[in-house]
């Protein structure tokens, strides 16, 4: 049996099946494409699953593919067992109503003994308990002795999930030798212990299941295969865990020279190194699919991935961000099954550097945190009993410190304590309470849903060419229910047989227009589309009646429309103006363009200085005044991609694609509308540049009319000011603020001395009423509508010049008091704290404050208790100092 590399197999594999007359698939995305059941990609069937169901049309009916997977029920177990591991790579060949049984098994045990060499008497075979039809294939067509046959139950061998296709399964095993096994005289496939590997399962799609244990056969089964490429590669390599197949290992190894540690010499190292490896795996793989971090759905599976990773680092002693640098060597391991990792390599490596640095800003303050109130729970333990973290302590931590809730209950369990998962639960579901109302009030009510009533047509859009046509009422929607008619005042949904109302996709709005006939008149406010390809126009009733099948005349807003197109293409103009000044790392994390202006997110680590924005308005400006002409053209993907087209990242797209260029400037695709010209853009002026998230930038901008009306508002602000200021002309402007500046900081300054004068006179009275408490000498006073600067620096030249000295000084002024006290050199070394004292003694007039050991203030509420406060600070003074 040779020893093969991971990249090798992977590629035997596929080959192999390609022999086979099979149709060889790129891996999916990890992000589900259309399928909202699913939040990553967890199985090598998942992006086949329309297939099977009928949904869609194969490319071909026999495919093989690899394909990558992420699972995260197992997360708390990867580390602490060589085997569990959250990224994978699922190889399968698939059969969609071609081939079944008769070919399946053959093929499989050819690629294990001719093509891996693997010996036959290493081989176990196991098959459902009923299923005969395929033990007779395996024992007498291909040979297995009986010996090395198993029949297992419906929990080992039959595939099914709930209603809908189904069927046997037959697994494949290795057998690595009687030294890991249990030692048992009945250990065979099935058993718990280590000496038998399941490697490769053949299902057997062959039945239909009602989801109530009845089952019809299929008149056309189907083959669906599922075999791990790390398990593989471990029986390959001879190889006890995925942590020592080849690829993954030189991964470990990079960290482990970051770390300075060995793998294999200490188990708590040993953890943290199979953390760290397993995720940085994950971590790449999911950002080179479009996935950021965030705090909810999959990028919170990012996030939290990222952020065990970087504590597994600390524990190794790494403090600094250091899982960006293993990210080059991720992508070096996989290249040649992955060419796109080295194509976005440095945008991975500028998210994963990011969030590692955003995590290490909050982890050590959220560390403290954690561990204080760990460490009260242990002091009180005995006392209590109670080994329960408080949900509000838990909560406490992910909101303020964005501590993630499953590293909490990661190191507490390591603590022998467990969490109040009720109450962080309810403290979860009120934030989440407080944002969707906060999201209701901010969100345009919604229209339509995907259970609407209407005809199953694909609606022909014609607005790529024309402004208006002649369509058909196909569907009337009246409150959610089909209408034969409609009348003056009703609002409703119209399905047309053919638009030039362009559908809200890809960031641009929905078109506006009328539909009118000789019954009258239709506005439409809105056009969106279902996942089927049908139009839906929100639509009021300006006059007249309609009735479902009348023949109207559709007509788009057209000025409005210009202005969109014109929004439009400069978001393409602007993401390669972009890519051009900060780098080809930019890629679009989203935009929203509508008439009045442009949104464009994209991923960028810094702010953008003014002279990049200038930079960038001024290219894309230069360009529209080149006026470029605007092409667009229909191709297959293979096609666009030679020729540069960049696509929204992490985005699925079908054969046939929309290519909009801009010679020797911008090639994209895009199913939205745009200008013919550069030109046509009039001017372009970038409104906003900000942060949305952590590395995500977005620029707002907007073009023709736009422009005109925001250099209209800019002049009208000028002349405002400029009138404030009793200025004839809007140019003499900043010299007019400069001098303003100027003067007011010369009369801070003045302010500045002669409150500086008052407190130096006021230290003079002060010191003529001190007296002693022990060594100590305490000044005190009380102040009505005190300046709250001249105390405060009275107060530091009395710390600064008596050593000895502690101040308390109050002063009560519009209605709120406050206090305030120093403590000189001498006194601290006493035993007095500033900080502590004022939090004691404000509490008696209701107030709280504290500070540090020389300085501190507090408000009070109850003005009449200040007398009782400024007595009581003697006695709480003399304690300290006991």
């Amino acid at each position: 049996m040779k020893s093969l590399g991971l990249n090798e197999i992977r590629e035997r594999y596929l080959k192999f099946f390609e022999s086979k007359g099979h149709l060889r698939l790129e891996s999916f995305p990890l992000v589900p494409v259309n399928d909202n059941s699913l939040l990553l990609i967890n199985s090598g069937m998942a992006p086949m699953k329309k297939y099977f169901l009928g949904e869609a049309l194969p490319p071909s009916k026999r495919v093989v593919n690899c394909q990558k997977c992420i699972r995260t029920p197992d997360i708390e177990n990867v580390g602490k067992t060589s085997r569990h591991g959250t990224f994978f790579e699922m190889l399968g060949n698939f059969s969609f109503g071609d081939y079944f049984k008769k070919d399946a098994i053959p093929w499989a045990w050819e690629f294990f003994t001719k093509e891996m060499e693997i010996p036959e008497e290493k081989l176990y075979i196991s098959v459902f308990l009923d299923d005969d039809e395929a033990y007779e294939i395996w024992t007498k067509e291909i040979g297995v002795l009986e010996s090395h046959m198993i029949r297992l139950g419906k929990e080992d061998n039959f595939w099914e999930h709930g209603s809908g296709p189904c069927g046997p399964c037959s697994e494949i095993y290795f057998d690595r030798g009687e030294e890991n096994g249990c030692g048992r005289p009945d250990c065979a496939p099935g058993c718990d212990c280590d000496r038998f590997v399941e490697i490769w399962n053949l299902v057997f799609t062959q039945l239909d299941s009602d989801g109530k244990g009845n089952y019809t056969r299929l008149e056309k089964p189907n083959i669906d295969t599922g075999m791990g490429l790390e398990r593989l590669a471990c029986v390959m390599q001879g190889v006890g865990n995925l942590f020592e197949v080849d690829t993954i290992q030189n991964i470990m190894r990079h960290i482990s020279a970051i770390a300075g540690v060995e793998y294999g010499k200490d188990e708590r190292t040993d953890i943290s190194l199979r953390v760290i490896t397993d995720h940085v795996r994950s971590t790449v793989f999911m950002v080179a699919d479009g996935i950021l971090p965030s705090n909810e759905g999959r990028g919170y599976v990012l996030r939290r991935l990222l952020r065990r990773a970087a504590r597994h680092g600390r524990l190794l002693g790494v403090h600094e961000e250091f899982l960006y640098k293993v990210c080059e060597t991720v992508v070096g391991e996989n290249l040649t099954a992955y060419p796109e990792l080295k194509e976005n390599q440095d945008y991975i490596v500028r998210i994963v550097n990011a969030e590692e640095a955003r995590f290490s800003r909050t982890i050590d303050q959220g560390m403290e945190m954690l561990n204080q109130l760990i460490d009260r729970f242990e002091r009180h333990r005995q006392e209590k009993g109670s080994k329960i973290l408080s949900g509000e302590a838990a909560f406490k931590l992910y909101d303020t410190f964005g501590f993630p809730i499953d590293l909490t209950r990661e190191i507490i369990a390591e603590r022998q304590m467990a969490l109040d998962e009720e109450g962080f639960s309810k403290l979860m579901e009120m934030q989440r309470k407080r944002a969707r109302e906060a999201r209701a009030k901010q969100s345009d009510t919604s229209w339509v849903t995907e259970s609407l009533p209407i005809t199953e047509i694909e609606t022909v859009f014609v607005g790529y060419e024309a402004n208006n046509s002649q369509s058909t009422l196909v569907n009337l929607i009246l409150e959610g229910e089909l209408v034969d008619g409609v009348q003056q005042g009703d609002e409703c949904t119209v399905v047309l047989d053919r638009s030039p109302f362009y559908a809200e996709s890809g960031g641009q709005v929905g078109d506006t227009g009328k539909l009118v006939s000789d019954h009258g008149e239709i506005r439409i406010n809105d056009c969106i589309k279902t996942v089927s390809g049908v139009y839906l126009h929100n639509a009021v009733v300006v006059k007249g009646s309609f009735m479902a099948g009348d023949l109207v005349t559709a007509q788009i807003d057209v000025q409005r429309r210009q202005a969109i197109r014109r929004n439009h293409t400069s978001a393409h103009m602007l993401q390669a103006a972009l890519r051009q000044v900060l780098g080809d790392h930019i890629h679009q994390a989203g935009s929203y363009v509508d008439d009045q202006r442009m949104r464009f997110d994209f991923n960028h680590f810094e702010a953008m200085t003014r002279e990049e924005v200038k930079k960038v308005e001024h290219l894309v400006n230069e360009k529209i005044l080149e006026g470029i002409p605007v092409t667009v053209n229909e191709m297959k993907q293979d096609e666009a991609k030679q020729i540069g087209a960049l696509a929204l990242f992490g985005e699925k797209y079908g054969d046939v694609v929309r290519v909009v260029q801009i010679p020797e400037f911008s090639t994209e695709f895009c199913g939205g509308t745009h200008v013919d010209n550069t030109a046509k853009l009039g001017l372009f002026r970038i409104l906003s540049e900000g942060s949305v998230a952590a590395g995500v930038r977005r620029i707002e901008a907007t073009t023709g009319w736009g422009v005109l009306e925001t250099l209209d508002d800019t002049e009208e602000m000028l002349m405002r000011s400029a009138n404030l200021l009793k200025l004839q002309n809007p140019t003499d402007l900043f010299a007019k603020i400069h001098a303003a500046i100027n003067e007011a900081k010369e009369k801070d300054r003045e302010i500045e001395s002669l409150n500086q004068k008052l407190a130096d006179n006021m230290v003079g009275s002060l010191l003529s009423g001190m007296r002693r408490i022990g060594e100590l000498e305490f000044i005190s006073a009380s102040f009505t509508d005190g300046n709250t600067d001249i105390l405060r620096s009275a107060c530091d030249r009395l710390k600064a010049d008596c050593p000895n000295a502690v101040v308390l000084l109050s002063n009560i002024s519009g209605g709120k008091g406050v206090l305030m006290t120093a403590c000189g050199r001498s006194a601290i070394e006493a035993g007095v704290h500033a900080g502590k004292l004022i939090k004691e003694i404000a509490t008696r007039a209701g107030g709280s404050g504290g500070g540090k050991p020389d300085s501190a203030m507090a408000g009070f509420k109850d003005l009449d208790k200040v007398k009782a406060v400024m007595e009581a600070a003697p006695e709480v003074i003399a304690n300290m100092l006991k």
